[in-house]
């Protein structure tokens, strides 16, 4: 018998995009990212976007409804790539507010 290695899960790219463009995450970051006045603070920020879209996702999951992101058991959730997309909407928003106040 041949000894078989673990296999690497494949993700594609339209599994990642949803994960990344959810819109509470987007919400919450760019909010936050907005009001922040320190950039130290986005890391802060990307770890509350992700907590908070995670729970939203998975109460509108748990209900049945359809959602652009969705937290199940048997779907992907992609923590990391949330965290880095809550970070990446913070930071624009960050910056942005910096460029318009001068």
């Amino acid at each position: 018998m041949r000894d078989v290695g673990p296999t690497v899960p494949v993700v594609t790219l339209w599994d990642w995009l949803p994960a990344a463009f959810d819109p509470v995450l987007i919400l919450i970051a760019v909010w936050l990212g907005w009001k922040a006045d320190q950039f130290g603070k986005v890391l802060i920020i990307g770890m509350i976007a992700l907590a908070v879209s995670v729970l939203v996702s998975w109460a509108i999951s748990s209900m049945g409804l359809p959602w652009i992101a969705p937290v199940r058991s048997d779907g992907l959730t992609l923590f990391p790539v949330r965290f880095v997309a809550a970070m990446l909407w913070a930071s624009g928003a960050y910056a942005a507010r910096r460029l318009a106040r001068g």
